[in-house]
């Protein structure tokens, strides 16, 4: 999803601050401390060659609190000590050389002004292991999962009655329901339907099942990065892979990028107006602005698409509603809204943002998403999904439901069941409480659950429709190495795939359903959230095994 990055240090906790140092954005004196220094002296200075060394837990088998690791082979391995340095190095120059880099948030302009205060993208210096069949899977999914989304869109029934009691407890959804319900009065159609989708796994050691973590509508992020991950893993591979007992070409490529900006300028043919733009819809402060400038770079270079970057608030103030339906904005005609922003309350401070918000789905520009689409990707509309018989409504393949179904984890309603409340509690390490919320950072684990569910059933009302119940995975911690900001941190480490989707339709004419590409992150196994941009992951890809 999009982009929402840590509080400074000072406002954490300091049990929090020792944890996870290495894995926020954290000033220059604190981030190149050792994790032992940082405990136990967190005054002392920093070595001046610290850059290029690689941090290890004082002992990884016993901190280690994930599943353990079936072996070490191939990309779980250890790097030879006398290697590990000119491997490190490398990689910190290919990054910088290729563009593989977010902003700085030491620089209070990186955000804001392209070309200042740079620094590497957080990435794992080797891919990470993953079984061919389980990855085959994931990309025969792709295409299923769009037509799902498309199928369930067009249901505005269904997503309004199912949202009905998540609405009366979060403003957020409510307020995205009421955009939703007026262009149903309004009998809006959306004939051109454009989805830049991602869904998101976890391979479950237990079960060895490929199981969905999300599904993402909505300004699903670094489909530029990401492809630049498995190139500097195939080219670090092709110099130092007789050294580790690895072969780049079981890295895959990954073409996300330009796949998107494919997608992206198809849209736009169908809008049919030579002269019309590509609407970025963007934040005020985007340190992951280089992720979206390669696809705007993409659009430009390989299509001759234009393309514009707006916040919401600039949409509201310069953007114009013409007679037939078409968008302006500062003097553009818009072809297709591209929203890489409008998907957290945060995102929307004021009334401006909420005007701009319907000012675009009055429109008719592609949207992508549209609102229905950005409500399919709710947490609790995945939940309705996996209830039985639910899938048969919208899909007709019983192979494409066995299909989906088979990668459905469990999944809970809280609204009827005291039973799922009551399992929850007795045995919280073995679910996540979700809210309806993207991004990163916002899921519930452990105690926390006990005492949120304790909470909400104490008010009463209907507190629990906020929140889904999901089963935690518990995937293979393998050894890894996660470079940050120039540290290596040598620790164990658990992975999530996300498969890259792109659907396009004019009316009833499918232009495109493909499978895209891929992200892969991989974060600490001590840690609960996995938002790269949001401090807890870093960048990876695949070693197919």
């Amino acid at each position: 999803m999009g982009v929402a990055f840590p509080p400074s240090s000072q406002s954490l906790p300091l049990k929090i601050q020792s944890k996870s140092f290495l894995y926020s954005l954290y000033p220059p004196t604190i981030r190149t401390h050792s994790l032992k220094s940082m405990m136990n002296n967190p005054s002392s200075s920093p070595s001046p060659s610290l850059a290029l060394k690689c941090l290890k837990s004082p002992d990884p088998q016993k901190t280690h609190k994930g599943n353990s690791p079936k072996n070490e082979s191939a990309a779980g391995r250890s790097v030879p000590e006398e290697v590990l340095p000119k491997l490190v190095e490398e990689a910190l120059v290919w990054s910088s050389l290729h563009g593989l880099v977010v902003g700085d948030g030491n620089n209070k302009r990186s955000g804001a002004v392209p070309g200042v205060g740079l620094v590497h993208a957080p990435f794992a210096l080797l891919p990470v292991p993953f079984p061919k069949s389980q990855w085959r899977q994931a990309c025969e999914l792709a295409p299923i999962f769009n037509e799902l989304v498309d199928r369930v869109s067009l249901d505005g029934k269904f997503l309004q009655d199912s949202l009905s009691r998540t609405k009366n407890v979060d403003a957020f959804t409510s307020r995205l329901l009421d955009i939703h319900a007026m262009m149903l009065a309004d009998n809006k159609k959306e004939e051109i339907r454009l989805g830049l989708h991602r869904s998101d796994y976890m391979l479950d050691a237990e079960t060895n099942l490929l199981l969905q973590i999300e599904l993402n509508t909505i300004s699903c992020s670094f489909p530029g990065l990401s492809c630049l991950v498995s190139e500097l893993h195939r080219s670090l591979l092709n110099h130092y892979g007789k050294h580790l007992g690895l072969d780049s070409k079981k890295v895959p490529g990954n073409t996300t990028v330009s796949r998107f900006a494919h997608a992206l300028a198809k849209a736009w043919n169908e809008y049919n107006n030579s002269s019309a733009v590509v609407m970025f819809v963007v934040s005020n402060e985007e340190r992951n602005m280089y992720d979206q400038h390669w696809l705007s770079t993409e659009l430009m270079e390989r299509h001759g698409v234009n393309s514009i970057r707006k916040t919401l608030a600039e949409i509201n103030e310069e953007g114009k509603l013409l007679p037939d339906g078409t968008l302006c904005v500062d003097g553009h005609t818009v072809a297709v809204v591209y929203f890489r922003s409008g998907y957290s309350p945060n995102d929307y401070p004021s009334e401006s943002e909420w005007k701009a918000r319907l000012l675009m789905e009055q429109s008719s520009s592609i949207k992508c998403p549209c609102i229905s689409y950005h409500l399919v990707g709710t947490k609790k509309i995945q939940q309705e999904l996996a209830k039985p018989n639910v899938l048969e409504r919208f899909l007709e393949n019983k192979d494409d439901i066995a299909k989906v179904r088979k990668c459905f984890a469990g999944l809970w309603s809280l609204e009827d069941s005291a039973a799922s409340v009551g399992d929850a509690m007795e045995r919280p390490e073995y679910f996540v409480l979700k809210p309806q919320r993207e991004g990163g950072g916002n899921n519930i684990y452990g105690d926390d659950i006990r005492e949120t569910l304790t909470r909400l059933t104490t008010e009463g009302g209907e507190g629990l429709s906020a929140y889904i119940l999901m089963q935690r995975i518990f995937p293979t911690s393998y050894l890894s190495y996660l470079v940050r900001e120039g540290i290596c941190h040598h620790d164990y480490a658990v992975s999530e795939l996300g498969i890259y989707g792109a659907y396009l339709r004019n009316k009833d004419k499918v232009i495109m359903n493909d499978q895209c590409g891929y992200l892969m992150r991989t974060k600490v196994s001590s840690s609960n959230e996995g938002g790269v941009a949001a401090g807890f992951a870093v960048l990876d890809s695949i070693y197919l095994t």
